[in-house]
């Protein structure tokens, strides 16, 4: 794997326990390919710096929302909203200064379920991707909805948002590597299994 690509925008991965052991999961290919990524495991913290492992300030974090939004006619890849999920009048000043982004990785339940346990959450600037293509998992992961793509994806289209550049390509090389490798293999998603046989 090349060297970690430095991202200016901070990466939070709070990942909930049941989706470490995805076989085609993407929260840790994220931590390896950027600099300023950080991944953690479990399903409730007290706070941003908690979870950080060093001092932060709410204000200067977004999180990507998993909630309603209405956010027809805005031009993504990334809309920031209110608490009522509508996108804010002045995008420009929305996502101006922004520190880092906390982003919640397991399927949508367990996403929803990150979101309740750890309402220090609400208290983050409250961010929707909008995707501009299917995501690349194809029929390789069921999804719950049509929109929905990895978190990698997710990741890829906010720092393109935030800090332009390569940043997002540079996470889809080894995202279109591993699938490429899990299609000649013709392994689907799913948990990784003891490979002891049981008799």
């Amino acid at each position: 794997m090349s060297a970690p690509v430095d991202n200016k925008v901070a990466v939070l991965i709070l990942q909930h326990p049941q989706e470490q052991d995805r076989v085609l999961g993407t929260a840790k290919l994220v931590a390896a390919t950027l600099a300023n990524a950080r991944l953690v495991v479990g399903l409730s913290w007290r706070n941003l710096a908690h979870a950080l492992k060093e001092p932060a300030e709410t204000g200067d974090w977004g999180v990507l929302y998993l909630g309603s939004t209405r956010t027809e006619g805005q031009k993504g890849p990334l809309v920031a909203v209110d608490r009522k999920g509508e996108a804010l009048a002045d995008q420009k000043a929305a996502l101006a200064g922004l520190a880092g982004l906390v982003v919640l990785d397991g399927n949508w339940a367990q996403a929803k379920a990150l979101w309740w346990r750890n309402a220090w959450l609400t208290k983050l600037r409250r961010l929707v991707i909008v995707p501009d293509a299917p995501s690349l998992y194809g029929n390789l992961r069921r999804e719950a909805r049509p929109d929905a793509v990895s978190t990698l994806e997710a990741v890829g289209l906010a720092l393109s948002a935030l800090e332009g550049g390569e940043v997002r390509e540079h996470l889809l090389a080894p995202f279109r590597e591993m699938l490429a490798k899990a299609r000649a293999a013709g392994v689907r998603d799913s948990k990784r299994r003891d490979r002891r046989v049981r008799r």
